[in-house]
């Protein structure tokens, strides 16, 4: 309500109801956002050790050095290097659409509705453009002898 007090209060009483609602809106959307950042940050590590409710329990204490096993060896992360620089490369070699419907469905993690409202098209055609994409991308990578 303060925002719209302060900011639209010159603007006519018919268009206050749907200012308030986008206001509205938009503010739940991101707290849901800064929520999901931060419950990412935030979640106690005992969680995601599958600890008991032992309240003794040291997360620390169940990590291994450096160079135990949960660190990925030089090769490996060499690899991994050079798959994701061959995906970039490919991805650059995608037309526009289909590189943006990409982009958008599997890196910004957004629906078909939301990626076809961001690109301007029909949902159909996001389906498409992706569907084409990934094909695309499969045979590019194929070549380059990475298998997903």
């Amino acid at each position: 309500m303060l925002k719209l007090t302060e900011r639209y209060s010159v603007r006519p009483l018919a268009e206050l109801p749907l200012l308030f609602q986008r206001i509205l809106q938009n503010a739940i959307r991101d707290f849901y956002r800064r929520q999901k950042v931060r419950s990412l940050w935030t979640t106690p590590l005992s969680s995601l050790f599958g600890a008991e409710s032992d309240e003794d329990f040291d997360p620390l204490e169940t990590l291994e050095a450096a160079g135990g096993s949960n660190a990925e060896a030089p090769a490996e992360q060499l690899e991994r290097a050079q798959i994701v620089a061959a995906i970039e490369k490919a991805l650059e070699r995608l037309p526009a659409r289909q590189r943006q419907a990409f982009l958008l469905r599997y890196w910004e993690e957004m629906d078909v509705a939301e990626a076809a409202k961001a690109m301007g098209c029909s949902e159909g055609s996001v389906k498409t453009h992706c569907s084409r994409a990934t094909h695309a991308l499969a045979v590019m990578l194929q070549k380059q002898g990475i298998k997903l």
